[in-house]
């Protein structure tokens, strides 16, 4: 989506309040080098109100954002020591102290060499944070540990219908402390006992026991450990969600292949870095939002991960175009990665896939009357809808004719009426949409238009009516 991201976020509060799964985003870091806008102007370092106007300014945003994440929806953000403790507060503020953590992450992990800063009578900094914050409550067990799937000692010595498995340890060793719900007493089949502090309660061991994840060793009387197996990922508090992850392809040098050294962009983060984080948050049919989308890496990562890993991730980028960056930059990106390229050595780059649509935001001005307004908003709210259904498969436009239009995707038939004058003939079209259902989108000049007008239709379908809908978000938003 080519626009402002707060005006792209509105349009998101009204298609997908509560569907997205995971948000980044890289925002500007407010480092005094004019690299974000406040109020259609640059803020520089001698701005004395630098700091409160990036609060101000993430802070709009970062409201929107929340109301799009489902309930164990997470977001990640990108920052640096400019803004970190700043930010942290206000994601305390917005999403709660106990829904909000911090992680570091090594720039020299990533080989990303030019990020590092050296300043004279001061220590190199070679490292960048990612704030974590939650939409309800933290959810530490759904990360996923992946660092076991390249390992070849798989075993399954007890015929484990789940198949081949190997053992981790649930001891916590070094803990001397005898307290706590973590501090008890296992007894092994054979009757030896283990007293000690371990990495899980007494509910979650007897938990896994009943389910045979728990292993004695061959004779039944060793130090119990935890099963895990190879067709499964392993739920695991750790150390640091970027342990073991190392690259020597830094965002930079991506970008110099993609574009065959054309294209010069400041800092582009590693998709491996995303493709981390993606990995360890949701499933693989999540939707990933990036409303500060730069160069597309958030992007690039989703058609990564699911050529990788066989997922049906979906992802929505939005970004402005100043100096044409969404067109030449992040769209060309997306479009290169996923139909394929040519390397700067003469090499094929293999495409990753995907279907991409390349929408814009606009304003329609709201000092109209009110029915003319509700008209202009229909007209123009098509891309609006088929964003909403994703549905984006042209089923028949016959919008000269009779103001019907109709799309489609595997699942759903999304059926447009403008002009209620053609009422019936939109009820015969309906009719012919069979085997799926079918989300059914009317124009009225009031809020309701009922379920019982369609009375007559054999089919699964929802209704609403439009525009108010539509112009309720934006009037909420912009406090109209």
């Amino acid at each position: 989506i080519e626009g402002d991201n707060y005006h792209s976020l509105s349009v998101l509060n009204y298609t997908h309040r509560k569907k997205i799964d995971v948000i980044y985003i890289d925002p500007p870091y407010n480092t005094g080098n004019k690299d974000f806008v406040y109020n259609d102007h640059f803020v520089d370092k001698e701005d004395r109100f630098r700091h409160s106007k990036w609060l101000s300014f993430m802070s709009k945003r970062l409201k929107l954002a929340k109301n799009l994440l489902k309930d164990d929806g997470v977001m990640f953000i990108s920052i640096d020591d400019h803004e970190q403790a700043q930010l942290k507060l206000l994601c305390n503020e917005i999403f709660g102290f106990k829904n909000t953590e911090q992680y570091i992450w090594s720039l020299l992990d990533f080989e990303e060499s030019s990020f590092t800063k050296t300043a004279s009578k001061t220590v190199r900094i070679e490292h960048e944070y990612i704030m974590a914050v939650y939409k309800k409550n933290k959810k530490l067990n759904k990360y996923k540990e992946y660092r076991f799937k390249s390992r070849k000692d798989f075993k399954n010595v007890d015929n484990d219908p789940r198949g081949d498995w190997m053992s981790g340890n649930i001891s916590r060793n070094g803990i001397k402390t005898t307290t706590g719900s973590k501090y008890f007493t296992i007894t092994t089949p054979t009757g030896k006992k283990y007293t000690r502090n371990w990495t899980l309660s007494q509910n979650e061991y007897s938990r896994l026991l009943k389910d045979n994840r728990i292993f004695f060793s061959k004779n039944g009387d060793g130090v119990p450990r935890l099963k895990i197996f190879k067709n499964e990922p392993s739920y695991t508090i750790q150390s640091s969600i970027f342990n073991g992850l190392k690259t020597s392809i830094t965002g930079k040098n991506q970008l110099k292949s993609i574009f065959n050294n054309e294209i010069k962009f400041d800092f582009p983060k590693p998709i491996n870095l995303i493709k981390r984080l993606l990995e360890i948050s949701a499933e693989k049919s999540c939707t990933v939002l990036d409303f500060m989308a730069g160069s597309g890496t958030t992007g690039h990562a989703v058609l990564d991960l699911n050529k990788e890993d066989g997922g049906n991730r979906k992802f929505i980028l939005c970004t402005n175009n100043e100096n044409k960056i969404c067109e030449n930059i992040t769209w060309q990106r997306i479009k290169k990665v996923s139909e394929g390229y040519k390397k700067p050595n003469g090499e094929k780059a293999k495409g990753l896939g995907g279907n991409i649509k390349y929408l814009k935001t606009d304003f329609i001005k709201i000092n109209q009357a009110s029915d003319n307004l509700k008209e202009k908003v229909v007209e123009t709210s098509t891309e609006i809808l088929c964003l909403k259904e994703n549905t984006f498969s042209k089923v028949k436009n016959s919008y000269n004719k009779n103001r019907i239009k109709i799309f489609e995707n595997n699942d759903k038939y999304t059926a447009i009426l403008f002009d209620l004058f053609y009422f019936d003939e939109f009820i015969e079209e309906l009719k012919e949409l069979k085997g799926k259902t079918v989300a059914v989108y009317v124009f009225s000049y009031t809020k309701d238009f009922s379920k019982e007008e369609f009375r007559d239709l054999e089919i699964d379908f929802s209704v609403e009516a439009i525009p108010e809908k539509v112009l309720e978000t934006y009037k909420k938003i912009f406090n109209l």
